[in-house]
């Protein structure tokens, strides 16, 4: 299979699938520290936490005894856009009020900012939520503080992931057209540190920037409830040629 071939998710697991025969795929292999022709059996998996948040679980087995040697999840961002941006997470406010123990006084500012709550100022810019800008400053200070006090934590959860979707390795692939693949393939911890490191701040337009991500009321949706729930974006382009 080569880079032409790539359409999709799927389109992925199957260069791994067939590593002994894709010369892509032995190059992400070796970046990742393993000796592509000394594997023996290769075995992918596809999960799916959301359209945009989509993971390659590979699983390396001993060729002999068929003992499985190795499990590396790779969560993998096919882009079309150089300055478009991805989701990479998305829930309703209370699942990250659960995940982060976010405070009461935190929950009922983010939820007026979602739109799960309707504004409570007058003459509101948006008539279904508030925008950062419009809260008081106290209560702009205390969602700053408590985004600053929880950094480590949120940006862990959101770029990495827990348990079984908890990523070692993140593969971007852009394809423009008919162009041959621009791709990088990082370390967790480099995709934490790029994204996550910088000012927390609110930006012009009323949402908020945690390093190089954004964090904003999902909105679309068609004006169905799941507008009103909070997501987090960012350009994984920035990762190739870095």
């Amino acid at each position: 299979m080569y880079h032409n071939k790539i359409t999709d998710i799927h389109s992925v697991a199957r260069i791994f699938k067939y590593w002994y025969c894709n010369e892509f795929a032995k190059s992400l292999l070796n970046k990742m520290n393993f000796d592509a022709d000394k594997i023996k059996i290769l075995k992918t998996e596809v999960d799916y936490i959301s359209k945009h948040n989509i993971y390659v679980k590979f699983k390396i087995y001993n060729g002999e005894f068929k003992k499985l040697i190795n499990i590396q999840n790779l969560q993998v961002k096919l882009v079309s856009n150089p300055q478009g941006f991805n989701q990479i997470d998305k829930r309703w406010v209370k699942n990250y009020e659960e995940m982060w123990e976010i405070p009461k006084n935190i929950l009922k500012i983010l939820q007026h900012f979602t739109g799960e709550r309707t504004p409570y100022i007058e003459n509101p810019k948006d008539k279904r939520r508030m925008f950062a800008t419009e809260f008081t400053e106290q209560e702009q200070k205390d969602l700053l503080n408590f985004l600053q006090d929880n950094k480590t934590l949120i940006v862990s959860d959101i770029l990495k992931g827990r348990g079984k979707f908890a990523a070692e390795w993140m593969l971007v692939i852009l394809k423009i057209q008919d162009e041959k693949i621009k791709w990088a393939l990082k370390p967790i911890n480099f995709v934490l540190n790029h994204f996550g490191n910088g000012e927390i701040k609110i930006t012009p337009r009323g949402s908020f920037k945690i390093g190089r991500i954004t964090m904003q009321r999902k909105g679309g949706d068609g004006g169905r409830d799941t507008a009103n729930m909070l997501q987090f974006k960012i350009n994984p382009c920035e990762i190739i040629g870095d």
